[in-house]
């Protein structure tokens, strides 16, 4: 076997480098999906999924894979905070996937659920199907967990009402939302449509953000409103990329 130099190995690997995280960013981690367990309280009585930005544009099969997974974790209900389709035309499909789940689905919608027009009766009948709820500027109580699930919607912040349980949840899309809340209080909110940039550069961060997440990227924080996890979602928008932030579904006790 003929040696190779150094100057060649170096050379080769200039080349196969970028090629293999082109490959990687393209090909691979978009759909390489990540269980996140996060435990709230060591003692917690709820566990429960965090699921958002599906962006369904068609691809049934890993769809299927989504709520395969989610339905082979054990959990009491799943959260859904908003984009679930960019085009209405993929609506259906995307319903279809959601009345799959096994468990009850509570959703609150983001900025493209109220763009692509579709009407949100549709969503109110999935995932009424499911036993959840579509929570658009409004909540429910869970009476078994003493638990009101408050959902946001259009106004960017919740029609706030007084707490209907010891315990409230809330489901909102846009992450810096949290600043908007004054002097309410949640025991959990979760957030979406940061996409947690899609690409991140190791040491720096996101590339570029959508208006909306502010210093709120990915991850956890604590806020005056509450613990907040902004979940970097299922699917991609706009560049059908990702890098150092693969599609999760978050698995909560608390």
């Amino acid at each position: 076997m003929p040696k190779v130099s150094r100057r060649q190995f170096l050379r080769t690997v200039a080349f196969a480098l970028p090629a293999a995280v082109i490959v990687d960013t393209r090909l691979i981690e978009p759909t390489n999906l990540r269980i996140r367990q996060l435990t709230a309280h060591p003692n917690g009585s709820i566990r429960f999924i965090h699921i958002t930005d599906f962006h369904h544009k068609g691809n049934r099969r890993y769809a299927s894979e989504v709520i395969r997974e989610i339905n082979n974790l054990s959990s009491t209900f799943v959260c859904f905070t908003g984009d679930l389709v960019e085009d209405a035309s993929y609506l259906d499909d995307a319903l279809q996937f959601i009345t799959q789940i096994k468990t009850p689905v509570y959703g609150s919608p983001g900025n493209h659920d109220y763009w692509c027009g579709a009407p949100f009766s549709k969503y109110e009948q999935a995932f009424s199907a499911t036993g959840g709820r579509w929570l658009a500027d409004t909540s429910v109580v869970l009476p078994e967990h003493d638990l009101e699930l408050v959902g946001m919607g259009r106004a960017g912040v919740p029609l706030l009402k007084p707490p209907q349980a010891t315990r409230r949840f809330l489901l909102t899309h846009y992450p810096k939302s949290v600043e908007d809340l004054c002097d309410e209080r949640f025991d959990w909110i979760m957030a979406g449509h940061s996409h947690g940039g899609q690409v991140r550069i190791p040491g720096y961060g996101a590339i570029a953000l959508p208006w909306g997440v502010g210093r709120y990227d990915l991850g956890f924080f604590p806020t005056e409103a509450g613990p907040l996890y902004v979940n970097p979602g299922i699917g991609t928008y706009r560049i059908p990329w990702r890098f150092n932030c693969r599609p999760e579904i978050t698995v909560v006790t608390i």
